[in-house]
């Protein structure tokens, strides 16, 4: 006799978001490396185990290597064992369906088998490229109060910023805590209402169900937010929002991204990793191996996360350094993220710059802007690429993967884009 799934959970982790442009090039938005050892994912992964949700589902498809590498078991998150787990569900070809998934609701759609199979009493659907700290329990328990066909968890967001989410207008039913949705638009050009949603759901199996299944006879659009949620609302369903107050990083572009993570320091960093209780797989990249971080004599660190396995013999200001990372003598790296096994060689000036993965950026190199820090755009560099001695990168440049660096021109101007 099967155990019934009290709270079977569905995290949706298979967008690439192309606003991160060269981050995405080879991983999904969730599998992106975040605060020097750690990935996106993590964040959600990390909320339901502490929620007490033991039952999880990742809906993968772009380029979902690193990220099953990632997940492995998912012992990393305590979800190993009779009674809890991780699945990877990948799209798969049967006599029903044959094709990619073509949204967030058919992502579910083509796994309901697999729903169905956990009989769940509460289907929690939730995105895995979010950077926030939640108590999921609080919000199934609420759901499960107020006998709601569906909730959304709902933050608060400049009415400028209303159009790029889906927005609902909630009444005060139950004060801060929530109340029934009565309105509902998806990125509206402009709205008198700006509770966005977080692409986090709670649903009667059910209700889910039957619309999941309408919709798919539409054949047009598979989205929650543009399809699932209205149609809900057009029969009088019973649609809550619950109100979150607490940080939420959306990092949908390079700019959120970078603060995001710029929010892991400062003397009250907004977001602490500590008492969030992040978890992530220590031995993906072999992270768990490392040898302790070595500062030299010459080095200067400071307001800076600096991870196991690197060296550093220049200057590190307010930035984050992944295991592997080597910043030479003389060299200076400001308000930048550098990913795993970078190397910064002597005299090499890096400022607000992102770099992927296994990159080396050569003697007397300059990335970066110039001049007023806060007027700066962002410098990307794609993973894989070399830079030759003395080049020099312009402020919101973006370098694609694995580009030859022979055929550089030795000074790239501003907001070039090199692919």
């Amino acid at each position: 006799m099967n155990r019934k799934t009290k709270n079977l959970a569905m995290v949706l982790a298979g967008g690439r978001v192309d606003e991160l442009n060269v981050l995405t090039y080879y991983r999904p938005k969730s599998a992106v490396p975040f605060g020097g050892f750690a990935r996106v994912i993590d964040f959600t992964l990390s909320n339901l185990l502490h929620s007490g949700l033991e039952q999880v589902a990742i809906l993968s498809q772009f380029r979902s290597y690193s990220l099953i590498n990632h997940i492995d078991s998912g012992a990393a998150w305590d979800m190993l064992g009779r009674y809890r787990g991780i699945s990877i569900l990948p799209p798969s070809t049967s006599s029903e369906n044959s094709s990619w998934y073509r949204g967030s609701a058919d992502s579910v759609y083509q796994n309901l088998d697999f729903v169905r199979h956990h009989d769940p009493e509460v289907v929690f659907i939730l995105s895995g490229d979010h950077i926030y700290n939640m108590n999921y329990q609080k919000m199934i328990d609420y759901h499960r109060d107020k006998d709601a066909d569906l909730t959304i968890a709902c933050l608060q967001v400049p009415a400028a910023q209303a159009q790029r989410f889906g927005v609902a207008q909630i009444d005060d039913e139950d004060g801060r805590t929530g109340g029934r949705v009565l309105a509902y638009a998806e990125k509206p050009q402009n709205s008198e209402f700006n509770w966005a949603s977080m692409t986090i759901f709670c649903f009667k199996p059910q209700i889910l169900y039957a619309a999941l299944a309408a919709n798919a006879h539409e054949d047009n659009s598979f989205e929650f937010g543009r399809d699932i949620i209205p149609r809900l609302m057009a029969g009088a369903g019973r649609i809550y929002g619950y109100k979150f107050y607490d940080y939420w990083g959306y990092s949908r572009t390079i700019e959120e991204y970078w603060q995001s993570n710029m929010d892991l320091l400062g003397e009250n960093p907004a977001i602490d990793l500590e008492a969030w209780g992040l978890r992530t797989n220590l031995e993906h990249r072999g992270i768990r191996d490392c040898a302790p971080l070595k500062i030299g004599r010459a080095a200067t660190v400071s307001d800076s996360l600096i991870y196991n396995g690197c060296v550093v013999d220049g200057l590190v200001e307010r930035s984050i350094l992944y295991p592997g990372v080597r910043v030479e003598k003389g060299a200076v790296v400001r308000d930048s993220i550098l990913f795993f096994n970078n190397k910064v060689a002597a005299d090499a000036r890096l400022e607000k710059v992102i770099s992927d993965v296994n990159s080396t950026i050569g003697s007397g190199c300059q990335l970066g802007g110039c001049g007023d820090l806060a007027a700066k755009e962002i410098t990307v560099l794609g993973w894989n690429n070399h830079l030759p001695a003395g080049t020099v990168i312009g402020g919101g440049c973006t370098i694609y993967p694995g580009q030859d660096s022979s055929e550089f021109d030795r000074v790239i101007g501003d907001g070039e884009v090199i692919r």
